[in-house]
């Protein structure tokens, strides 16, 4: 599957898109009049049909040139900045030392992970 961008970046750009729609899907409900809970987990479903477009190319195309451990970190380190904004943005929480101080332990982690095996 060629989309005309290198397969190091496809999945980056597609990633951090799906996960745009997967954050509002899990947590745009929160604002606002409650709706009744069938209708949140349709609309929430109904977005995340949209984001699984994105994240299963992202995968795809990711894994010619990376590992799924590299895929999956990518994801959570993505899904994390892009929930972090949306929080704040949207939903108007404040981010406290104690979320940077997880976020930068998480980031510690995706470090290990792209760095590669210890010793060789």
């Amino acid at each position: 599957m060629n989309i005309g961008v290198s397969p190091y970046t496809a999945p980056v750009i597609l990633l951090a898109i799906s996960n745009v729609f997967m954050t509002y899907a899990w947590y745009g409900h929160l604002k606002g009049d409650p709706k009744p809970l069938w209708i949140a987990v349709m609309l929430s479903w109904g977005i995340a049909f949209f984001e699984y477009w994105l994240a299963v190319p992202a995968n795809r195309i990711g894994h010619t040139v990376y590992s799924a451990a590299e895929l999956k970190t990518m994801q959570e380190v993505i899904t994390l900045a892009v929930f972090a904004g949306f929080s704040v943005l949207y939903l108007g929480e404040k981010l406290t030392i104690n979320h940077l101080i997880g976020f930068a332990f998480i980031a510690l982690g995706a470090w290990f992970i792209f760095r590669g095996p210890i010793g060789t």
